[in-house]
């Protein structure tokens, strides 16, 4: 009986031991006067230990939701296999929803995202769960939209975070913002900016248009300061943002800007997102353990 007692024992402290996702919980934002969504990835003895762990906020894409990555982008069993691979390192993967606001503050202050990000949304996740506090255990990443939410937010708030991770990043040069269709520029940027929306030409350069841009932020602030923040990010070879994420390796390159950039065969799509991943949270676990 003593041995029927220990293998249950056992057998329950090892399914409780397992990872765990869970989907679409809320934290209410007095920002912007609503609950705010989110999804979050507790890695395996979580439950079971008191350690604080390194935490990534993962970014989803125009169009996508705080359930994205678990439900397309496989992140539980490509997280669980690297962790038991011991090839990162056991982290917590905060997942909040994007609401196609671009990670950003709308330019009339009716809807500050950003900082309901900054100010609401990590403190209130950094004190629920168990996450270590310094700059160097916690990053960033996403993808498209999330993508450039992660580098902006990254690099912007470079005393915040220690590393960013972009896939597919929704970067665009100056001269394709100029020349992009009249309704893709207002449907993607009308989101942030209202007063864009029917501009053409250099009337389309709104200041809320400037702050969004990652390759302005990167040639107008100190080097010095983005060289604190580990930068890595990739896109597809046939993807509609090859040009804009091409130029930042060459804008970070000239500015002799450490980071990582991988062109690999693909298109703007989660067969493309699913093997970034793997890649970007190895590149961010290396800088942790750095």
């Amino acid at each position: 009986m003593r041995n029927l007692v220990l293998i249950v024992l056992v057998v329950t402290s090892f399914a409780t031991a397992q990872s765990k996702v869970i989907e679409s919980l809320t934290m209410t934002s007095k920002l912007l006067n609503t609950q705010i969504k989110y999804s979050v990835y507790l890695p395996e003895n979580y439950e079971n230990s008191n350690q604080n762990f390194p935490v990534v906020y993962l970014l989803n894409g125009l169009f996508g939701n705080e359930t994205d990555w678990i439900k397309q982008g496989d992140l539980k069993q490509i997280t669980d296999s690297l962790i038991k691979r011991d090839e990162i390192i056991p982290m917590v993967i905060i997942m909040p929803d994007g609401d196609d606001r671009l990670y950003m503050n709308k330019e009339d202050e009716t809807y500050p995202y950003e900082d309901m990000i900054i100010t609401e949304f990590i403190p209130f996740v950094e004190q629920k769960y168990r996450i270590k506090s310094e700059k160097k255990f916690r990053a960033i990443s996403g993808l498209s939209m999330g993508g450039a939410g992660s580098l902006r937010l990254a690099l912007k708030y470079d005393s915040l975070f220690g590393a960013c991770a972009g896939f597919s990043s929704g970067i665009s040069t100056e001269e394709e913002i100029l020349s992009e269709d009249q309704e893709s520029f207002d449907s993607y940027f009308g989101r942030i900016s209202p007063s864009a929306i029917g501009s053409k030409g250099n009337d389309r350069l709104t200041p809320a248009v400037k702050a969004y841009d990652v390759l302005r932020l990167v040639n107008s602030k100190d080097p010095d300061r983005l060289k604190t923040v580990h930068i890595y990010f990739d896109c597809g070879d046939d993807d509609f943002l090859t040009i804009g994420n091409s130029q930042l390796h060459i804008d970070l390159t000239k500015k002799a800007i450490p980071h990582e950039f991988r062109m690999r065969d693909g298109n703007h799509d989660w067969e493309f997102w699913r093997e970034s991943l793997p890649s970007g949270l190895l590149f961010i676990s290396q800088t942790m353990l750095n």
